[in-house]
């Protein structure tokens, strides 16, 4: 069936649709409605922006928490900050030592951890206990957070500013696809 449009212009066919495929309708469309679920492009925007930040933490088993609390406490949606900040898990490794090392640097430990690797730190940990690890790396931990902090601040105004108008976009699209009749 060929929809019509009037206009200034004239009469003509406008092309229908293409049809919503199965993965569409029942993978892309429920992951859509749990991820905006009511949030305005804003604040799914917002939601991103810190579930990466907070996904890029230099710490492991804290992100869960911080951005569980953060989520609530700014009515985002919960289950997307947390698969944003899972979905950064890898990247949050990767960045890890870099962390440490300029953390370390920045407090005064830097030559104890310039060279450091997982290996050396799994090592100490399985011969001189964890301890010995944790005593080597807090201070490095401590001045990572803080450069984390430091960074976390542009980049989540970036992400926001710029997946606002993308985001408004996708869930107009959405809602557009979802009034036609499949």
């Amino acid at each position: 069936m060929t929809i019509t449009s009037i206009s200034a212009a004239g009469v003509r066919a406008v092309p229908e649709p293409a049809p919503r495929t199965w993965v569409q309708r029942r993978l892309l469309d429920p992951f859509m409605s749990l991820l905006k679920a009511g949030l305005s492009p804003g604040s799914l925007a917002l939601t991103v922006g810190l579930g990466v930040a907070f996904g890029l933490a230099p710490t492991f088993g804290l992100t869960t928490i911080v951005s569980t609390a953060t989520a609530l406490r700014l009515r985002l949606n919960v289950a997307a900050i947390q698969l944003v900040c899972h979905l950064m898990s890898p990247v949050q490794i990767i960045l890890l030592l870099p962390f440490l090392r300029w953390g370390a640097t920045i407090l005064g430990q830097g030559e104890k951890v310039a060279h450091l690797t997982f290996e050396q730190i799994k090592h100490m940990g399985s011969t001189e206990g964890w301890g010995s690890v944790l005593h080597l790396l807090w201070r490095a931990e401590l001045g990572a957070l803080m450069l984390w902090a430091l960074a976390a601040v542009p980049v989540v105004a970036a992400l926001y500013v710029g997946l606002k108008p993308l985001f408004a976009k996708l869930i107009t699209r959405h809602e557009a696809a979802e009034a036609v009749p499949a």
